[in-house]
């Protein structure tokens, strides 16, 4: 087991990597705790849950809205919830963002945890603090900064994990080790059997490796206003392909960190070379790495992201393998690659 502390400047937030599920009463008092899960993992993991009312939305980004956040809430204004209460989200990326979220806004803050059940939340998701729900299927429009007090990471979990789901994690632990480690990427080259076997050992070396490089970065930029932007890679064209397409958030990140990378060589930063040894390793994992959709489709969705500032937008190209940097980019520019190289 292996607890990795995310030292921030009012508080601390501690992951967790191989813990066990059941030793989740350790990390909270369970009188006035309330759990926030979905059906799914309800279905697989209640016999496992502490003896605390649990609140069970529907799977999938749909609960991922403000109408399930005021439900949520109600039922807690119900339970008697109050600001000594403790929320605790079980699940993926979309119960820690509901849950995270809910928790940050209730009463003005309520202290929660997680228990992180995929690997997409164990790498990501639910590790630095962001919360938040989509608006018109538009990704985590409305959202708060907030830290959990502790983030749950049972390896032993993704043994039961869809293997859609597990490669959708994939994406993230791929994008990680582009922004800041070149021999981790050399490493999912070499081991990529043993990783998608998700054998114990190397699942939690992955899982950890990943948790301290978001951890790190989190530390020194908790709001973003910089190094945290690093984190983006992959997702500014990721997020407006799952706006249009539907894919899942795993596979339009895999098609994001293809963008970029060919981005990346058009403006010099990255060689032809690395950029085919990307698009090799995301296709090892069985990821895509082209849209479905058209990029005048995408560009659409594109200009909403909150990321964009007038003409331009925050975007994060690779400068190699291991290594990132945030420029800003024209809309115009960013459209007349889309068109003529993609």
């Amino acid at each position: 087991m292996e607890k990795i502390p995310v030292h921030l400047k009012n508080r601390q937030s501690l992951v967790i990597v191989g813990e066990c599920f059941n030793n989740l009463k350790r990390y909270f008092n369970d009188r006035n705790t309330f759990i926030i899960t979905d059906r799914n993992l309800d279905n697989i993991y209640k016999e496992r849950f502490p003896d605390c009312p649990v609140y069970i939305i529907g799977p999938g980004e749909k609960s991922k809205d403000l109408a399930v956040v005021g439900d949520i809430s109600r039922w807690l204004l119900d339970q008697g919830t109050d600001r000594k209460s403790f929320i605790v989200g079980i699940g993926g990326g979309v119960v820690c963002d509901i849950a995270g979220f809910v928790a940050a806004t209730y009463m003005r803050g309520v202290k929660f945890g997680f228990v992180a059940t995929s690997l997409l939340a164990m790498v990501d998701a639910a590790i630095g603090g962001k919360n938040g729900v989509n608006l018109d299927g538009y990704k985590n429009i409305i959202g708060t900064f907030t830290q959990p007090e502790f983030v749950i990471c049972d390896v032993d979990l993704l043994l039961s994990l869809p293997e859609k789901e597990f490669v959708n994690g994939m994406a993230e632990v791929i994008k990680h080790a582009l922004i800041k480690d070149r021999s981790q990427f050399k490493r999912l080259e070499e081991f990529s059997t043993p990783v998608m076997a998700r054998e114990r050992n190397e699942m939690e070396y992955m899982v950890g490796h990943s948790a301290r490089i978001k951890a790190t970065i989190v530390e020194m930029d908790e709001l973003e206003h910089g190094e945290r932007r690093k984190l983006n890679l992959g997702h500014t064209w990721g997020h407006a392909v799952e706006k249009v397409t539907g894919l899942s958030h795993g596979e339009s990140v895999a098609i994001g960190l293809a963008f970029s990378a060919g981005l990346s060589v058009k403006k010099g930063l990255m060689t032809e070379a690395e950029r085919r040894r990307v698009l090799e390793l995301l296709k090892t994992y069985e990821l895509p790495v082209m849209s479905p959709a058209g990029p005048a489709e995408v560009l659409d969705a594109l200009i909403k992201d909150k990321k964009r500032e007038g003409d331009s937008i925050h975007f994060v190209l690779m400068k190699g393998i291991g290594d990132v940097v945030v420029e800003p980019i024209n809309l115009e520019e960013l459209k007349n690659f889309a068109i003529n190289e993609q």
